[in-house]
């Protein structure tokens, strides 16, 4: 990957201070936490269909009202003239490159999609005017329709004949009346009753028009445009009795001319994500066949457009593809692969002949293709976010922008080590440390073991900017991929069916046993964190050992006898249990992390945001009174406005790596802390 040249200026000015007598101040300082503030971020670059430009979104933070906000760029092909072009997100080129649709904040209210033409004058023009926000933007082919899904609200079948209110009568307001199985979403709250539909809009604005009925959400995964703009393709469940399936969907396509819904998939499982081919013939996809196992790793699939001829060409990758793009000679498909912490772009052939395109200690998401190019976002550990570009031939990546090197300029960021080491089961497990910028391996530091969420998920080689400022307060940082995490195929993700927490706990402990093996750990000064899955499995941690100073047990799970039926996904939890537990509770009750609350002797805090639909703030609330009960040591932090998760708001992130810190250090052995950080500033 290309970089820009190191600045000259820097290095002149130390040689004239060194010759005039005077010892210049280190050129390096560490990761601050106030830098965050001035971070950007970059996702969805889409090259226009001639490859000579590129937009894409930045993201960017609002200090006054502590929110991530969005815009949209533009740049050559090769990255020169990188410039603003307009408030923003998700750009999409009309498929003669002469406009720009996206979405933005619009009329009457929330987000609307807008069309720019692309000449010197740059007219632009709110083309929708809907009630619900609009996503899954796409250009039909001849570029004089938008197609987007949109949210339907569903009218009430109740009608009760209330008598009326006497004048100047203030009232109670009705109540919300809940019939369906998913009634609140985490980042959304209580949820309108509907359905989501797709619509087509002109492109010069007008009414939408829907093209799909029926109570059923429809385009889940995208959707697609036929060449001849007759049919758009999507994922959906068409079934009545859909709000029960699990791991159900398939591919239908829909007339544009009169709403006629043509199934083209049958099998049980899900099928999602389809793209129709350049010539109109194929549609590619991904699903497998259904399964009760925890976790299955898709399969790339092509059928005719008539939906005959299914067939995976993915068989020799047991890993889960995604961002589907064609070839734009049909031959094929590309797409992205997360496989042991690194993401690659990859191709298969309709004939079921693969190659990986890139290879690299990187994290590449490909967003789009022309001209024999693609573009895609690219991080790895001591690089943020940009926007690069990949020779399809050749794999070769170079970087197009640089949208942080301004702030990390001088900064000494840490080392990360990558590791793998054997668990029990003769498993692999793989992981990576995060030292300290000056990292001396006489020294003895402090150690936090960071437990990623999901619990199917996967830590990565990505920047991460909690973890270098963490390093940067003198922490030796471990984070690792336990059994169950995705990444590493179906197999080692299936590892904890009805069996989670258990043994990722021995994959975890063990991955701590081989740093302190290092000899630079502090085993007086280890501590635990995680949020989600990873706060599931730090409550397992301190009701299994004592080894760690201090836990911080964010976002978790902790009964999963509650649990169940308070999240905003219940249909998918009921079903991670061998029963259910009106017919046998045992299991909930043995995988609950608060049943092992009697042998916590370690801090334990808790953080939770106090909106969190997905693991609700109860589930802390039940925890933190039972340590309270018991005289152990703790604090529940309730962060506002946050949902799942502490740091969707800048100043919150900034609060959750203070706190973190203020609890370690707290509970540090006295007089033995070396570590750099501070208490945490209650005005942020």
């Amino acid at each position: 990957m290309t970089r820009k040249a190191t600045p000259v200026a820097p290095l002149l000015l130390a040689l004239v201070l060194l010759f005039a007598g005077i010892a210049p101040a280190s050129a390096t300082e560490t990761l601050d936490l106030e830098t965050y503030l001035d971070t950007e971020r970059v996702s969805g670059p889409q090259l226009s269909p001639d490859g000579n430009r590129i937009v894409y979104t930045r993201r960017y933070v609002d200090k006054i009202n502590d929110s991530w906000e969005s815009s949209v760029w533009i740049m050559n092909a090769d990255g020169s003239r990188n410039r603003y072009l307009l408030d923003g997100s998700s750009p999409r080129w009309s498929p003669d490159g002469s406009r720009l649709a996206y979405v933005d904040k619009g009329e009457p209210k929330g987000s609307q999609i807008f069309v720019r033409w692309m000449d010197a004058e740059g007219g632009t023009t709110q083309i929708t005017r809907v009630e619900k926000g609009p996503g899954s933007l796409e250009w039909s082919p001849d570029g004089e329709h938008i197609a987007f899904v949109a949210l339907v609200p569903t009218q009430s079948k109740w009608k009760i004949d209330m008598p009326s209110a006497p004048e100047g009568a203030k009232w109670t307001k009705a109540p919300r009346i809940v019939e369906s199985m998913t009634y609140r979403r985490d980042r959304q709250g209580y949820v309108e009753e509907g359905h989501r539909h797709i619509f087509v809009v002109p492109a010069g604005g007008g009414t939408p028009r829907q093209l799909t009925e029926g109570d059923f959400h429809h385009g889940n995964g995208g959707i697609s445009w036929t060449p001849d703009g007759q049919h758009i393709v999507f994922a959906a469940v068409r079934d009545d009795d859909w709000e029960y399936s699990w791991r159900e969907s398939d591919i239908h396509a829909v007339d544009i001319s009169n709403g006629e819904t043509r199934q083209l998939t049958t099998r049980k499982g899900p099928d999602s994500s389809p793209v129709v081919s350049p010539d109109g013939k194929w549609v590619a996809y991904t699903g497998y066949d259904y399964t009760r196992d925890t976790y299955i790793d898709s399969r790339l699939h092509v059928m005719s457009i008539d939906g005959t001829g299914h067939r995976v060409i993915s068989d020799d990758l047991d890993r889960s593809p995604s961002g589907l793009r064609w070839a734009e000679d049909g031959s094929g498909i590309y797409f992205n692969v997360s496989d042991s912490g690194t993401r690659n772009l990859y191709f298969a052939s309709t004939d079921a002949k693969l190659r990986q395109v890139t290879k690299g200690t990187h994290l590449l998401s490909v967003s789009s293709i022309a001209g024999g190019v693609a573009v895609g976002t690219s991080t790895s550990f001591h690089e943020p976010g940009d926007v690069v570009s990949v020779d399809l031939e050749s794999g070769d990546i170079e970087q197009l922008t640089y949208v942080n090197d301004d702030i990390l300029a001088g900064v000494e960021l840490g080392e990360v080590e990558e590791i793998w080491y054997d668990s029990v089961g003769g498993l692999r497990i793989q992981g990576w440390i995060v030292k300290p910028p000056d990292f001396d391996a006489s020294k003895k530091y402090p150690l936090m073991l960071a437990i990623h969420g999901g619990p199917h998920g996967m830590y990565g080689v990505g920047f991460n900017y909690g973890w270098q400022n963490h390093a940067a307060n003198g922490y030796v940082v471990l984070y690792t991929n336990p059994r169950g995490s995705s990444g590493y195929g179906s197999a080692f993700g299936n590892e904890i069916k009805f069996a989670y927490p258990s043994q990722d706990y021995d994959d975890l402990m063990a991955g701590v046993d081989l740093v302190i093996d290092r000899g630079y750990v502090d085993t007086e000064r280890m501590f635990v964190y995680g949020c989600s899955g990873g706060g599931v499995l730090t409550a397992w941690v301190v009701g299994h050992t004592d080894r760690f100073a201090a836990a911080s047990s964010n976002c978790p799970v902790t009964n999963w006898l509650s649990f169940v039926g308070t999240t905003d996904g219940p249909n998918h939890w009921y079903r991670n249990f061998e029963k259910h537990f009106w017919e046998d509770p045992s299991e909930h009750l043995r995988r609950s992390p608060i049943m092992y609350v009697g042998n916590v002797t370690t801090p334990t805090m808790l953080m939770t945001g106090i909106n969190d639909l997905r693991t609700p703030m109860s589930q802390t609330e039940e925890y933190y009174q039972a340590l309270k009960m018991r005289r152990v040591p703790t604090a529940m932090v309730r962060f506002n406005e946050e949902y799942h998760g502490t740091s969707s708001k800048p100043s919150n992130f900034l609060r959750t790596q203070l706190y973190l810190r203020y609890w370690f250090e707290k509970h540090s052995p006295e007089g033995e802390t070396e570590a750099a950080g501070t208490a945490p500033n209650t005005g942020l």
